[in-house]
């Protein structure tokens, strides 16, 4: 398991924000944590997916996307608040995510 500190956290917000940006054509000074990434902002969950790759590369994670389906059945992430903190989660936890309830 790995240690989330405060500048990788801020490097996965700001990586989690720059991504929907991007792909949802809106700049990022017009997000906030409490907007739905698919009714506020046209996204789908194929986004989160490639998103999830991204982080996956950077920082190297040994996670199935499967676990986080799992895990996202029980904990979806609507908000873009909660997409950080899932991305959080994956980061810190990788397969183990399925435990987390």
């Amino acid at each position: 398991m790995r240690q989330l500190n405060e500048e990788t956290k801020k490097e996965i917000k700001e990586m989690v924000y720059s991504f929907l940006a991007d792909e949802c054509e809106v700049p990022v000074t017009e997000l906030k944590g409490d907007l739905s990434v698919i009714d506020d902002l046209d996204g789908d969950s194929l986004m989160f997916v490639e998103m999830i790759e991204q982080l996956k590369k950077k920082y190297s994670l040994n996670i199935q996307m499967q676990n986080i389906g799992k895990y996202l059945l029980k904990n979806p992430a609507n908000t873009i608040k909660e997409v950080v903190e899932t991305a959080y989660l994956v980061y810190e936890k990788e397969n183990d995510i399925v435990e987390v309830l």
